[in-house]
């Protein structure tokens, strides 16, 4: 399990709210999901030639970590191959999160069995096979199967909530 913990934390609340704890963006990263409500998220990568690519992806928090997939033909994975920095915007329950950090694959069996464990729990049938993931189906974009798993090595994380108690906050991580 990792260890995310914040190493700062940085009140951005215009409004004089206090900062949000960050055990309240773990308890929702964990339990994501509402009735009738599923946790949206989109990558953020830039281009070789500079410009801002922004696509849905299927994340998942995992044992104190955010993973993705992406096929490798993809533009997501060919821009992260040329720059690994990113992002990760999600809408939870309450609140709009961003996560920025570095991607890497993941070719670890025991990580890629686990997160797939997790993703057919979600109702995604993935399973880990030859150091990625495989499926019947994916994203219409993904291409065919294998697709690499993605973690995000977190940098900085900020959080508005969209209900009580508001407020504004940014976290810094250790390397």
């Amino acid at each position: 399990m990792s260890n995310n913990q914040p190493i700062s934390v940085k009140n951005i609340d215009r409004y004089g709210n206090p900062p949000l704890e960050w055990s309240t963006v773990l308890e929702r990263l964990e339990n994501p999901a509402t009735e009738g409500a599923e946790q949206v998220s989109y990558l953020g990568t830039v281009s070789p030639e500079g410009a801002p690519h922004l696509t849905g992806i299927g994340s998942l928090w995992h044992d104190g970590q955010m993973y993705f997939t992406s096929g490798p033909g993809t533009a997501k994975s060919r821009y992260l191959d040329r720059n690994p920095q990113c992002s990760i915007a999600s809408r939870l329950r309450g609140m709009d999160l961003v996560l920025e950090g570095t991607a890497s694959i993941v070719t670890d069996p025991e990580t890629l069995e686990a997160v797939a464990a997790h993703y057919r729990a979600d109702g995604w049938p993935a399973q880990a096979e030859n150091g990625a993931l495989v499926a019947p189906y994916s994203a219409q974009s993904a291409g065919p199967p294998p697709w690499n798993l993605y973690r995000l090595d977190l940098r900085v994380a900020h959080v508005l909530t969209v209900e009580e108690p508001y407020c504004a906050t940014l976290w810094t991580f250790g390397a």
